[in-house]
């Protein structure tokens, strides 16, 4: 594995988004069911509407 070289005047800075109560609660709930049985915890996708998509129509072969 490299080792990246900053360019002169540039620095590379790496910062962590901040987390809610709720986003940390759920990451200690995830790894406690993980702890508690070695499994991943089955997680629910959240939908928003822009996550959401119009099903494609299906092209036949003429």
């Amino acid at each position: 594995m490299g080792h990246i070289k900053e360019p002169a005047g540039v620095d590379f800075v790496v910062d962590s988004t901040p987390l809610t109560k709720a986003d940390k609660m759920r990451i200690s709930e995830v790894i406690a069911y993980y702890k508690a049985t070695g499994k991943k915890m089955p997680l629910t996708k959240p939908t928003t509407k822009k996550g959401l998509t119009t099903p494609r129509k299906k092209r036949t072969l003429v």
